[in-house]
């Protein structure tokens, strides 16, 4: 397996949502646009997530070359977010934004499709591979939190287009790999979706990311108005990330403890808690801390559990997208959705109900999964 190869792209590709989600927020604040604004933005950058993986997937599959599909998207992304800097409109950043996130979304599910492949009977040590993407979002955070201190969020574009470019340089250097299991290349993937516990996991990863809505979106700023410092505000991320790290150096012994199931179900009652201790305790810095370490279960144990039973449920050429599936129905549509009503609330209800409201979408996630998975 090309080990540091498949790590590397993965350390540049999360180190550029790094500083997406944390900063970007703040940067477009820093423009003058309103919370609803912002949050039709960031939707903006999530909503190409439903459509792009799908149609990149099927190309991917039906000609079974991923990696050029990856080192293509991942080049286009680059060029297309570059246009940033020529504009500063609420239209002008939508359609960059739409542009640019229509390619970049295409990459990870074929780049993640290929690594699982590389992996082979030994896919749960996927997580052993990812953790370089929590280093990369790690470093970013902090780094840039740090520096925004001094230099502002005018900063932020810059750092984000350097990054682009890193990814572009890192596909290059990944090998692409043969697709082993042939015996389900002719399943219909209607077929597929038609089992109760496929369209259970795309229900429970679209409201698991729903509820990550006001997270992603607000975070940097409800800290900020709390009297955190962009320094402290990073080392808070970074502190989540760093407990998502722990969990995926251990995830291959917890998978035969718990079982995939029993590591989803945990995952969504922890983020439930999560949700509910940032809405109303923000002002107690030790609360904050405990609310960021679970960040290990609503993001480390979710995402290393979801990819795996993914992988599961679609076999043979159908990986590719499958992979897109997940990635357009939790990070594109729940994404979305979570962006767009966080901004709405954030304006009218206040930011402790608009957390409420995450805590209940992560509730129901748990109710779904518990009725329908069954592995």
């Amino acid at each position: 397996m090309p080990y540091w190869r498949l790590s590397s792209f993965y350390l540049f590709y999360f180190a550029s949502l790094g500083a997406l989600l944390p900063y970007w927020s703040l940067y477009l604040e820093s423009l003058g646009f309103s919370p609803v604004a912002i949050g039709e933005l960031m939707a903006a950058l999530m909503a190409t997530k439903i459509v792009a993986p799908n149609v990149w997937g099927w190309i991917a599959d039906h000609t079974g070359r991923h990696m050029p599909v990856v080192r293509l998207a991942s080049l286009a992304s680059t060029v297309a977010f570059a246009a940033v800097f020529l504009g500063e409109s609420y239209a002008w950043l939508m359609a960059v934004m739409l542009v640019f996130s229509f390619f970049w979304n295409a990459a990870l599910p074929q780049l993640e499709a290929t690594t699982l492949r590389h992996l082979g009977d030994h896919t749960h040590r996927y997580s052993i591979v990812r953790l370089w993407g929590s280093v990369g979002f790690i470093l970013t955070v902090v780094v840039l939190g740090e520096a925004l201190e001094g230099s502002g969020p005018a900063l932020v574009p810059a750092v984000v287009l350097s990054l682009m470019a890193g990814i572009w340089l890192a596909s290059l250097w990944v090998p692409a790999a043969e697709c082993q299991d042939t015996s389900a290349v002719h399943t219909p993937l209607a077929r597929t979706l038609r089992r109760p516990q496929v369209l259970g996991l795309l229900a429970v990863c679209f409201l698991m990311q729903a509820s990550h809505g006001p997270y992603y979106t607000f975070f940097t700023i409800y800290l900020g108005e709390h009297r955190y410092t962009n320094g402290t505000i990073g080392q808070l991320w970074a502190l989540g990330v760093i407990a998502e790290v722990g969990v995926f150096l251990v995830m291959h012994r917890l998978v035969p403890l718990f079982g995939l199931r029993g590591l989803l179900l945990g995952s969504l009652a922890l983020t439930v808690l999560r949700w509910l201790l940032i809405g109303w305790y923000v002002d107690t810095p030790a609360v904050v801390v405990m609310a960021q370490l679970l960040h290990a279960a609503s993001f480390g144990v979710y995402h290393a559990t979801a990819i795996q039973l993914i992988h599961g449920f679609f076999s043979g050429r159908q990986q590719g997208r499958g992979q897109a599936l997940y990635s357009s129905m939790s990070f594109g549509a729940g994404g979305a959705v979570g962006s767009l009503y966080s901004g709405y609330m954030w304006a009218s209800a206040g930011p402790a109900w608009t957390y409420g409201v995450a805590s209940m979408l992560a509730a129901l996630a748990w109710l779904v999964a518990w009725r329908w998975i069954r592995v």
